[in-house]
Parts: C-alpha cells; sequence; structure tokens
C-alpha cells in the first residue's frame, strides 16, 4: 500500500509529459516495482529486475501498438522496446543506492519521469513519417547515455563488493561476481547499441553486430575497471566514456566493405578479453 501510494504520487509529478502512446498504469506499475524492490534482498532483486526487464519491454508493446499514432499500424519495430525497459531496469538497480527513506519519494518521482521520457521519445519516432531527425537521434543517445550510466551504476551496486570504497583493501570479486557483473553491463549495453544503431541503418546483420560488439566491449571494460579497483561511482563513469567512444566511432552507415575491418575488432576484442581475464586470475593468486 505505501509502495503504491509513493509510486501515484510519482506518477501524477510527469503526468504532463506522457503522450497519447504512454500508458500511465505502465509507470505506476513500474515505479511500483522499482520501489519495492528496493526492500528485496540482493540474490532476489536479480530476478524482480529481469522480470522488471521483460515486463516494461513487453508494455512498452501493447502501449506503442495501441496509440494513435499513424506508424502505429504497421507495427512496431521491435527495437523501440529496448529504452523503456533498460530504462526500466536502471532505475531498479540505482535505487539500491538511494537509503531507505525520505529520499525514496524523489527518487521514484524520478524514475517514473525517465521511463515516461523514453516512452515519449519512442512514440514520437514511431510517429515520424520520414524517420529520425538528427535531432532525433541526439535525444535517442543523450537518453541511453544516462540510462546506462544509471544501470552500470545499480549493477555495480547489486553485485557483491561491484562498487569499491576508496582505500578499500577488499580483494576484487572474481568468478561467479564479476562475471554477473560484466553479463550485467553487457545486456544493457547491447539493448542500447542496439537502439542507437538501428536509427542509423535497417540492415538487421549490421545493427546486431554492433550492438554485439558494443556490448563485448562494455563487459571487457566492466571486468578491467573492477579489477583495477575504480572506486564508487568513477567505475561507471568511465564505462560510459568507453561505450560512448565505441558508438562514436561506428557512428557512420554501416557498409558491406567494413568486413574486413570487423575481422580485427573480433580478434582485438578477443585478445583484450583474454588479457583482462588473465590480468583478473594473476591478481586473485
Amino acid at each position: 500500500m505505501f509502495g503504491a501510494t509513493m509510486a501515484e504520487r510519482a506518477a501524477r509529478t510527469i503526468a504532463p509529459m506522457l503522450t497519447r502512446g504512454a500508458s500511465r498504469e505502465l509507470i505506476v506499475a513500474a515505479s511500483g516495482l522499482i520501489l519495492l524492490s528496493r526492500f528485496v534482498a540482493v540474490p532476489s532483486a536479480w530476478l524482480v529486475g529481469v522480470l522488471l526487464l521483460v515486463a516494461v519491454g513487453l508494455a512498452a508493446l501493447q502501449v506503442l501498438g495501441e496509440s494513435d499514432v499513424p506508424g502505429a499500424a504497421a507495427g512496431v519495430p521491435v527495437e523501440l522496446l529496448a529504452m523503456p525497459a533498460a530504462a526500466a531496469f536502471a532505475a531498479f538497480g540505482a535505487i539500491r543506492l538511494v537509503p531507505v527513506g525520505v529520499l525514496l519519494v524523489p527518487a521514484i518521482a524520478a524514475a517514473a519521469w525517465l521511463i515516461a521520457r523514453t516512452l515519449a521519445t519512442e512514440t514520437r519516432l514511431l510517429a515520424a513519417p520520414a524517420g529520425p531527425s538528427s535531432a532525433d537521434r541526439t535525444a535517442v543517445l543523450v537518453q541511453a547515455l544516462v540510462v546506462a550510466f544509471l544501470a552500470f551504476a545499480g549493477i555495480a551496486a547489486l553485485v557483491p563488493g561491484g562498487m569499491p570504497e576508496p582505500g578499500s583493501v577488499a580483494t576484487p570479486p572474481v568468478g561467479p561476481e564479476l562475471a554477473l557483473l560484466a553479463a550485467g553491463d553487457a545486456i544493457i549495453a547491447f539493448l542500447l547499441s542496439y537502439r542507437a544503431a538501428a536509427l542509423r541503418s535497417s540492415n538487421f546483420r549490421d545493427v546486431a553486430w554492433f550492438a554485439l560488439t558494443s556490448a563485448i566491449v562494455v563487459a571487457i571494460g566492466a571486468a578491467a575497471l573492477r579489477v583495477m579497483e575504480i572506486p564508487r561511482l568513477l567505475g561507471p563513469a568511465l564505462l560510459i566514456v568507453v561505450f560512448f567512444l565505441w558508438d562514436a566511432v561506428h557512428a557512420s552507415q554501416p557498409t558491406r566493405r567494413r568486413d574486413p575491418r570487423r575481422i580485427w575488432e573480433t580478434l582485438l576484442l578477443l585478445a583484450l578479453g583474454i588479457v583482462v581475464a588473465a590480468w583478473s586470475i594473476r591478481l586473485r593468486g
């Protein structure tokens, strides 16, 4: 009851931001679940987060599909679901950084606003008759960076030892913990990179390749930064730099002529992955 009341207040706070294609019920339900997840222990919280990500993605499909914008009649592209789903998961993780108390109210309001903002952006893009404009691409990139930072920080908070304190002498997480940290960041990077690449190309192979390589780069970066004991939020912030630079390097329209470059990128990522894995094992020993 307490969680539902706070979620409803948050929904009323961001109500003016909602477009016709967005559902207030989706915002309230997602916000309420995010709030309640704050009181769930970490092992079980991961299940809540995964279910939230999937549920918001499916709900966004229904919301966008039932909207009265012209593009909805032709079907909802799958990439339009990635940002709202990732935003909900990012809020779910970042709420773990907020102490239990009155600060949860503005935190839930901000989470609700973020989900509503991403839904509004995707609704506008679905209705655009001439495709995304330069301003639309910028808006999606900015939202992706905000969501990515919150998600990376939240995932670090969910992993035992994932966010070291300054001067800490604790052993860096290895094995399952480090793999969980890297895998969580990689999944978020894949979703956001797929969304960004879909604005530049309609070729599934090119979009999927960029999203996959971006996920691998972020996973390697997450593991390396944690092994280096980067303290607190500085690690997620540096990971955002990695994510942004990889997107900037591949921002031009993908072409088939880049196939040889893809081979070199794959070999480089494989080598970096081996180096980071060997480094973490050596530090553990």
